[in-house]
């Protein structure tokens, strides 16, 4: 029964196996540029994104490890890797269908 249900929430949500999703995450000693760095490409993602969605950018879940303060966006599309060829990720940590979304 969880099998069953889990795979209609992904299929309504568009999330994987019905999806593909890219994890961004960016890491500063500064809390306020991870911040203005994750929404400064996250503004240049929603321009250029027709067929991915963007989720973000917000917080890591643990938002600060090992003194490093930690931002991520998410794509969600049929093939969000596309919207990476049009954006600078220097300084970027880039996951294409992450394990996990922590």
């Amino acid at each position: 029964g969880f099998y069953q249900y889990e795979l209609e929430q992904r299929r309504r949500l568009g999330y994987p196996p019905f999806s593909r999703l890219v994890r961004l995450e960016y890491r500063s000693t500064d809390q306020e540029s991870a911040e203005g760095e994750a929404r400064k490409v996250a503004e240049r993602l929603v321009v250029i994104s027709d067929q991915s969605s963007v989720i973000g950018p917000v917080p890591c879940f643990f938002a600060k490890v090992g003194g490093y303060y930690r931002w991520q966006i998410v794509l969600r599309g049929a093939n969000p890797q596309e919207l990476l060829r049009e954006v600078r990720l220097d300084g970027w940590r880039v996951e294409v269908d992450p394990i996990s979304l922590l």
